[in-house]
């Protein structure tokens, strides 16, 4: 009797868990069969709706409902608390399964190259996300001294970093929030927002509901400039061709041209400023320069020679995502991916690495939504059951699932299992419960692993 093909994914996030989907719900799952056994260096899945959606988006994290359905399939094992790299590394997964799918995502700041970068006050819009979301490796503590705040970049990640700064930290107190967070967020003083964007109102990367919900809050007066509000040909072809292009600019418009209320908390969107330098005194940030810009007529930008110093005493960095490089997988270090032609993997010289595969962020890049990578998923799939199919993959020597338990074992890893993360769910239900909040985050690894059992 032919035994299931037996496929390691790295990484349970959405991109992984979408591509045990895709092979659960193909032909080979009939017959022969598929098993799919899924790493995690972090002890509870979920990756990015854990550690990188701000706490008050629950109905992004309402994704988990779905990812569940997928990791509850008796084909599908967790193997948490595995760390790639040092823990387990490629020449053992192929010594256990027919095909690797790597799918580890992005949880770095993209480098932004300008004078003052490196300056106290200057952060990484990832970090930030990583200390409000409660993530185990990162400092306890985030320093909120600031009363005036710059944000650079005009996507989802830069809305998420401006409304957690302008919230008041019991507006934030329902949601999953650990206590630190909190306790930190009720020491912040920034009391405004200026948040850049070197283009204009129809190039802005946001997407219409996260932008309509900036002005949600009873805290947050939301102010655009009328003078920002300016569209070229190229910027009116996008906006006809791109629904939600146009909707963002209709918001945009509505706030630039209404009365500015009394909130307490203000976010200025400001448009046609490209950062230039960051500056500081004493290595201290103490302000931002940037050069107006305006368009040319295809919906880009050219510089005016004009400078304006903004006063202000952090400057946090949402210019994008990077993913870190995978040992023994070939890098393209200029956008942080894998080389790949449809989700195989690709070596210097253009041959397929066998039986290797990438999917989500780490295959094209960190950009567009959660639910993008699905596509990204089910064509990876598609190409390894292709290669599956004409016999292309190579052969397990040790194919049966009690290999890897033993395996990591004899290495002494202590992992969690999809079994401990109902038990760490539980807990943090638990704490949530007294409050009447859903949840409250456990932080510390040592607690997650214990609550899970491992």
């Amino acid at each position: 009797m032919p035994r299931p093909l037996r496929v390691a994914i790295v990484g349970a996030g959405p991109a992984g868990i979408y591509a045990a989907d895709a092979l659960l719900k193909s032909d080979v799952a009939a017959d022969p069969g598929v098993s799919v056994d899924l790493f995690e260096r972090m002890p509870a899945p979920f990756g990015l709706i854990r550690y990188g959606v701000a706490p008050d988006h629950p109905r992004i994290k309402g994704i988990v409902t779905a990812l569940h359905q997928v990791l509850d399939k008796p084909q599908v094992r967790l193997f948490g608390n595995v760390n790639y790299g040092t823990d387990v590394h490629l020449d053992d997964l192929r010594a256990f399964y027919d095909a690797v799918v790597f799918s580890t995502g992005a949880m770095a700041d993209r480098e932004l190259r300008i004078p003052g970068v490196d300056l106290d006050g200057s952060y990484g819009a990832a970090d930030f996300a990583s200390w409000y979301d409660g993530h185990p490796d990162v400092p306890r503590t985030w320093p909120l001294h600031a009363e005036k705040v710059a944000v650079l970049g005009v996507g989802n990640v830069a809305l998420d970093i401006s409304r957690i700064l302008a919230k008041t930290a019991d507006e934030l107190l329902p949601t999953e929030i650990p206590p630190n967070v909190y306790e930190g967020l009720k020491a912040n003083r920034a009391k405004e927002i200026h948040v850049f964007g070197r283009r204009g109102p129809a190039q802005a990367k946001f997407s219409p509901m996260e932008l309509r919900e900036l002005d949600h809050s009873p805290s947050i007066e939301v102010i655009v400039n009328p003078e920002d509000i300016d569209y070229d040909e190229g910027s009116i072809a996008e906006r006809r061709g791109n629904k939600q292009t146009d909707m963002v600019a209709k918001t945009l418009e509505n706030w630039a041209i209404r009365d500015i209320g009394d909130r307490p908390h203000r976010i200025y969107l400001h448009f046609f400023e490209s950062p230039v330098e960051i500056l500081g005194e004493d290595g201290k940030v103490v302000g931002l320069r940037t050069e107006r810009t305006e368009l040319d007529g295809t919906g880009n930008v050219k510089g005016t020679g004009t400078y304006t110093d903004w006063e202000v005493d952090a400057v946090y960095r949402a210019v994008g995502y990077l993913s870190d490089k995978l040992p023994k997988l070939p890098w393209d270090l200029e956008s942080g991916t894998v080389p790949d032609e449809g989700g195989r993997v690709i070596e210097e010289g253009g041959t397929h690495l066998q039986s290797v595969y990438v999917t989500g962020w780490i295959r094209r890049g960190p950009v567009g939504l959660i639910g993008h990578t699905k596509g990204d998923a089910n064509e990876t799939v598609a190409n390894l059951l292709d290669d599956f199919a004409n016999e292309r993959l190579h052969t397990p020597v040790s194919p049966g699932p009690e290999a890897v338990d033993a395996f990591l074992a004899e290495r002494g890893v202590r992992f969690t299992t999809w079994e401990g993360w109902y038990k760490l769910d539980a807990a943090e239900r638990a704490l949530g419960e007294p409050q009447g909040r859903e949840r409250v985050k456990i932080v510390e690894r040592e607690d997650m692993l214990r609550e899970s059992g491992a």
